[in-house]
């Protein structure tokens, strides 16, 4: 039978319980009545199975159709005089006794059937739970690699934008860049021109021509230092966490920008604290963050009247953190919100793509520290970071 129809099932089962009923005390009537067994006087027992199996099976309305019809039966074929269902009143207490026991037996059983159809739906609830509980699980799984997944490429993603945004700004730097490296270059050739003219001179100075040839070596790894810092500026590659002299990067990003600075005829002075407690982080993206607060300063002094001073320092601060300071005497900051200059593709240059300051300070915080700016007097800005000296960081 189909269960498909709730309803249509439901009142199948009601028949046949009734039908279970009628059946039962039949068929307990058939055998207490049965010649070869001789139990015409001992009918109780079979009555009280038969209305204990309908109660069971068919619940308590068949169980109490089965006590009547069992009692009936029990009257009229079983207590004097027989055949009649008017007993003597002798016989009435029996007929008493077997309809009160008859009762209990449904009782009994009713509850029993009750008990196993609440087990079985607590089952079939705890089963629907299970596996409401393991598709969840699945669904949990599937969501936490999905994330896991969009984490990884957001990641890849800010990298990447990083790495543009090094290209981009070393890309306007192109001349100061070239003049940098070219300061070391011109040096060395003066000096090279300056040992073979002590050589080839009629009784040759070897002491004037080693200091010359020991000036070039200089001149030669300068130039080799600032391409390198270049290159690894360019480089792309996964996050290397190292311990990281913070004063070194602030001498190197000095040194790296000066043309620039020199261009604009803006003065950079340093207050570095000694000792400083290093940091362990990534040295390129520590360079990529100073050196986009240096060109924010100097482009916000380029044009100003008046004193051009940038001025660096470096602290020890509270919670074992190291704090770093760039002030200018620039512009100082635009009239909305100062959050509002750390959001992606927010800009006040005309060229400017909006993302040194947003990339800075998720730098910043990537290496457990935080990263803000405050308006300084009479003019210009000041852009302050931490950083953790603690353990590593995520």
């Amino acid at each position: 039978m189909s269960r498909s129809n709730p309803l249509l099932w439901s009142k199948v089962r009601v028949i046949w319980g009734y039908g279970l009923a009628i059946l039962s005390v039949s068929l307990a009537l058939l055998i207490a009545q049965w010649p070869l067994l001789h139990l015409e006087t001992a009918p109780v027992s079979l009555f009280l199975c038969a209305i204990m199996i309908t109660a069971l099976f068919g619940g308590v309305g068949p169980g109490l159709v089965a006590t009547a019809l069992s009692s009936l039966a029990f009257d009229y074929y079983f207590l004097f005089p027989t055949y009649s269902l008017i007993a003597k009143p002798g016989e009435i207490p029996r007929l008493l006794v077997f309809t009160v026991s008859a009762l209990f037996v449904v009782g009994v059983s009713a509850a029993q059937r009750s008990a196993t159809e609440s087990l079985k739906r607590t089952r079939d609830d705890l089963n629907e739970k299970v596996q409401e509980l393991e598709r969840s699980h699945k669904a949990l799984q599937a969501e936490s690699l999905e994330r896991k997944h969009a984490e990884e490429a957001l990641r890849e993603a800010q990298g990447d934008l990083a790495r543009v945004n090094r290209v981009t700004t070393m890309g306007e730097l192109t001349a100061s860049l070239a003049h940098e490296v070219n300061q070391p270059i011109a040096a060395a050739v003066t000096n090279a021109n300056t040992c073979l003219r002590w050589l080839t001179r009629e009784h040759p100075d070897l002491e004037e021509a080693r200091l010359a040839a020991s000036r070039i070596a200089k001149d030669a790894t300068r130039a080799a230092e600032i391409i390198s810092r270049i290159r690894l500026l360019f480089k792309k590659g996964t996050t290397e966490r190292e311990l990281v002299d913070v004063n070194e990067v602030i001498r190197e990003m000095i040194v790296l920008l000066r043309g620039e600075a020199t261009r604009h005829k803006v003065w950079i002075g340093t207050e570095l604290e000694a000792d400083l407690p290093q940091i362990l982080g990534d040295r390129v993206q520590l360079q990529q963050v100073l050196m986009n607060l240096m060109l924010n300063g100097i482009e916000a002094m380029k044009d100003v009247a008046g004193k051009r001073e940038m001025v660096i320092k470096s602290e020890r601060a509270e919670n074992e953190e190291v704090r770093v300071a760039v002030s200018d005497t620039g512009v100082g900051l635009p009239a909305q919100p100062v959050d509002e200059i750390f959001k992606a593709f927010f800009t006040t240059k005309p060229q400017g793509t909006g993302m040194g300051l947003s990339i800075s300070r998720s730098i910043v915080e990537s290496h457990g520290g935080r990263l803000w700016a405050d308006g300084n007097t009479p003019r210009g800005a000041s852009f302050c970071f931490t950083l953790s000296a603690k353990s590593e960081v995520a």
